[in-house]
């Protein structure tokens, strides 16, 4: 796997993502240098980009998209899916919890957070049984036996995991087995954290 990330990785002259948190300058927070995640490629570390310098990626530094449709997202994409951030997203993945980006497959090919899988906003209602939902004899979703999944877009501007949960929601997922990490990649680039090329 290529990581988005690798001028990072050099600037530490490390030659692959180890572990370094105890000699990082710039950590996830104050008892938190680093966490590692797995990928479908193996483990990955997220950790914060430590070069001081470095700027947002260009495709999320836009502060003004057209809206309708890219509109700002409330903080509380449903009734009783409770919101997240970054700490909570890592802590959640790190034991295991599936992260779900939301996005379209053109933006995940382009980056995402390590180790979430891709079920675009447009199909999540035909793939309720990949998060353990069943379909049953009246060709309605069975949630009883549903995942908790946290599910991201693009930042507070995107409307696709909303729009994923909203999907959920309707075919009887529970909404307290979802959460929502609102600040997506927008976020996510701003806090100069880990990102990974989207696998299809």
């Amino acid at each position: 796997m290529k990581f988005i990330m690798l001028t990072m990785i050099c600037a530490l002259g490390l030659s692959a993502p180890v572990s370094a948190a105890e000699s990082l300058d710039v950590k996830i927070n104050a008892r938190t240098s680093s966490v590692t995640l797995m990928t479908p490629d193996g483990p990955v570390e997220v950790m914060r980009n430590q070069d001081t310098d470095a700027t947002i990626d260009p495709a999320y530094a836009k502060t003004s998209r057209k809206c309708p449709p890219f509109c700002i997202q409330p903080m509380q994409a449903a009734p009783g899916v409770v919101t997240v951030g970054e700490v909570e997203l890592l802590d959640f993945a790190k034991s295991g919890g599936k992260v779900i980006d939301g996005r379209t497959v053109e933006w995940h090919l382009n980056g995402t957070i390590p180790g979430a899988v891709n079920m675009p906003y447009t199909q999540m209602a035909q793939r309720l049984d990949e998060v353990g939902c069943t379909k049953g004899t009246n060709n309605k979703w069975d949630c009883a036996k549903a995942e908790k999944v946290a599910l991201f877009c693009n930042g507070p501007w995107c409307g696709q995991s909303p729009m994923a949960i909203k999907a959920m929601l309707r075919e009887g997922y529970p909404a307290d087995k979802i959460l929502y990490y609102r600040g997506g990649m927008q976020a996510w680039h701003t806090l100069g954290l880990t990102v990974v090329e989207g696998q299809m």
